[in-house]
């Protein structure tokens, strides 16, 4: 079973398959047109960054529990080789670092979750073999500069973190909205904190790869009406873990992926940004957050930053 009828009647509600033509590959970020950009370049009114991305190191949060998804190792070939044979002239390092390209902070593409034999759009899943993705590869991506906006549910329960498994839904997204003073616009990106990285800052990386708060089946409908470009969380699996349903394998992304054309963000780092939005009251931003365009991925490393 792919998806129960409840689930089938609301893919078929939220799908944007066609809606920017028949070959479109890079579904919801069509969304980001100029006005969002104009958008995003409004809210940058401080001149303050804030990086949110997770360090790509060797310490980092993968466990080896998905085939693949290695933290980042280096390898270093060249160490200060002077080029001339003169140590004292111009001297060189290089190295190399071999990843999972889902291994820290990342965006996922259309080609990463598909059933029933199709991908976003109705492109088969044969486009995808060992050469990677030939339809929905990171590449198609090309920039994401848009308007961010921080929605931060664990405030919104009054909390430093959500628990373990907890769905977030429509309402919730709603309720952050309404803290933040704002109003959703298309092609925004949404940024969603649940506080569960406080588990990984604070030395317990089993517990940060374990149980998720996150997006919920229930939350689905709000990304739609709001046409949002792209959504992203502070977790490590995006959606709520364990799911909401244990016969239905992850069926927020079943649906945004592959019906939406939604690309979702996971391991964003959101706490400081959440901290200086708190105390100013602005919680929208200019978002840069274009991935590495590695040819055919089926993921895109990335490093956001933020612009207030």
């Amino acid at each position: 079973m792919s998806l129960p009828p409840h689930l089938q009647e609301l893919s078929a509600r939220v799908s944007n398959w066609g809606r920017w033509g028949a070959d479109d590959r890079r579904g919801t970020l069509n969304l980001i047109d100029n006005a969002a950009i104009r958008r995003g370049l409004a809210a940058a009114r401080q001149g303050r960054s804030f990086l949110l991305s997770l360090p790509y190191d060797e310490n980092g949060i993968q466990n080896g529990e998905v085939p693949g998804r290695d933290n980042p190792r280096r390898a270093m070939h060249m160490i200060n080789v002077p080029y001339t044979g003169d140590p004292t002239n111009f001297c060189t390092s290089d190295d190399s670092v071999t990843m999972g390209v889902q291994s820290s902070t990342h965006w996922d593409t259309l080609a990463h979750v598909g059933y029933e034999g199709l991908l976003y759009n109705g492109v088969s899943d044969s486009t995808i073999d060992e050469n990677g993705s030939h339809q929905h590869g990171v590449e198609t991506f090309g920039p994401i500069v848009s308007r961010g906006v921080l929605l931060d549910v664990a405030r919104v329960h009054g909390v430093d973190f959500l628990p373990g498994g907890y769905p977030i839904t429509g309402d919730d997204l709603e309720a952050a909205c309404a803290l933040g003073g704002i109003t959703m616009a298309p092609g925004d990106i949404a940024c969603v904190r649940t506080g569960h990285q406080y588990h990984l800052t604070s030395g317990n990386k089993v517990l940060y790869t374990t149980e998720h708060p996150g997006l919920s089946t229930k939350s689905i409908q709000w990304a739609r009406d709001t046409d949002i470009a792209a959504i992203a969380t502070d977790t490590m699996a995006f959606e709520c873990w364990p799911c909401e349903d244990p016969n239905v394998l992850l069926p927020v992304h079943m649906i945004h992926l592959r019906d939406m054309g939604l690309i979702q963000g996971q391991n964003w780092v959101l706490d400081e940004l959440a901290a200086d939005c708190a105390s100013d009251g602005q919680y929208d931003f200019l978002l840069s957050a274009s991935p590495l365009p590695l040819t055919r991925s089926v993921g895109g490393p990335i490093a956001p930053t933020a612009i207030k």
